[in-house]
Formats: structure tokens, sequence, C-alpha cells
């Protein structure tokens, strides 16, 4: 189980943070330290990192690149990257960065023939396409502002391209109340040549394991590892 698991680290102002449903005002930092934190999971046995710059997913620029680079550097992490990745050139220095994957969000929902283009650009497993869903309707700039773009407009506009998607229930994301099973798996069946990556109200063991049975191909989980709901030892 422990190889589908992503624990995440969500970057504010340069501190390893946690959101509940994306409120940036509810925000409790969790270590000031997050290449630290990033080595604490990999000696937990952990193979994957999701690596999330809130400071660049609700402005305009990514902000944090120089800390993915540090990750990258103190660990052996396979790093997926997301936060305000406007441009192939942005796609390209995180890459270069040493992220394995990143993720595109905002700029997915915008600009679909632009996106579409770095799609070509780079390998489909390189670049994964970021779904944050709220009342059935995608959110973008951080989660800040929702469109009237569905979930299903959104992953169509890319099919039959699309290889990875990150899918987060932003109701759920921060509130330990139980992960969004029902949805992964409407999503698997629906659309089974896509890998989908479960995120977003994940608070013990038998959640993860229900996603996985659900079908994702892995499970983000960022709270629960911060505030010590897992016992690692069952992973």
């Amino acid at each position: 189980m422990k190889k589908r698991i992503i624990p995440a680290i969500d970057l504010l102002q340069g501190k390893c943070v946690r959101l509940a449903q994306g409120d940036y005002a509810t925000h409790k930092i969790y270590s000031a330290d997050p290449v630290e934190m990033a080595r604490r999971f990999e000696a937990m046995g952990f193979e994957h990192l999701h690596l999330v710059d809130l400071d660049g997913a609700k402005g305009d620029r990514t902000c944090h690149m120089r800390l993915l680079e540090q990750i990258c550097g103190a660990t052996g992490l396979r790093v997926d990257y997301s936060g305000g990745l406007r441009s192939a050139k942005d796609i390209a220095d995180a890459l270069n960065a040493g992220a394995e994957r990143v993720c595109v969000g905002s700029m997915a929902q915008q600009n679909v023939p632009l996106v579409r283009d770095w799609m070509s650009r780079f390998s489909p497993a390189q670049l994964m396409i970021s779904a944050d869903v709220q009342g059935g309707r995608i959110c973008i700039h951080g989660w800040q502002t929702r469109t009237e773009t569905t979930l299903e407009q959104l992953l169509e506009a890319y099919l039959p391209d699309l290889r990875y998607v990150v899918f987060t229930d932003i109701e759920r994301d921060g509130m330990l109340a139980g992960a969004a099973v029902e949805l992964c798996r409407a999503l698997v069946r629906r659309y089974p040549s896509v890998s989908f990556i479960a995120s977003g109200g994940v608070s013990s063991v038998a959640d993860i394991q229900a996603l996985l049975d659900a079908g994702a191909e892995a499970v983000i989980v960022g709270k629960a590892f911060y505030e010590n709901r897992l016992d690692i030892n069952a992973l």
C-alpha cells in the first residue's frame, strides 16, 4: 500500500501548512522546514511526494521553485509539483529542478488549446491535470474561483491524450471527514484510460484502502499525517 500513498507538502510563504476546504485564512503551520519534512516522509519509507505551491496557485506565478530544487536534491523522492505553472517555461523549469511530474490546474480550465499544446511538447507521464471540484464545478486560482466548468467537461477536453488526473473534493479537503470514494469509483468507470490520483478528506488507513479498492492509482494524504491519524506501521 505504501507505494501508492503520496504524502503532501503544501507551501505557503516557505512553510509547510494545511488548509481547510481551500480557505487560506484557516492555514495551520506544521513545519517551518519543508526540506526536513520531505526527509521525514522519505525516512518513513515513502517514495513519492506531492508538493503544492499555494502562493503560486493563488497568484500568477510559481513562487517555490527553489524549495522544489532543494527537496529534490536532499531526497530521492519522486516529486509532483503544482501551483502557479502558467507557461511551458514554468513546466520545463520545474522538471529541470527535479520534479518527475507537474500538475496543471487553473490553466487547464482557462486555456485548453495552450495546455493541449503543452501535452504534445512534454511526455504524457510528465504533465498531469488537476481537477479541483466543489459543488460539481471546477475551482481555480488556489480554489478561490469557482467556474461553471464541470469535472466531466474538463476531463473530456483532454481526451484521448489524458493520462494522469489529480482530483480533489474541496469540501472534504483538510476536514478529516472521509474520502470521496463514490466519486473516485464513478470516474474510474467512466474514464478507464485515465489514471486517477485521489486527494481530499483522507482520515484513516480505511479511507486509503477504500480509494484504492475503488480504482485510484494512488492517494494523496496530507492532514491525516500531520495530525497523527495514520498508523504508519499499518501501511
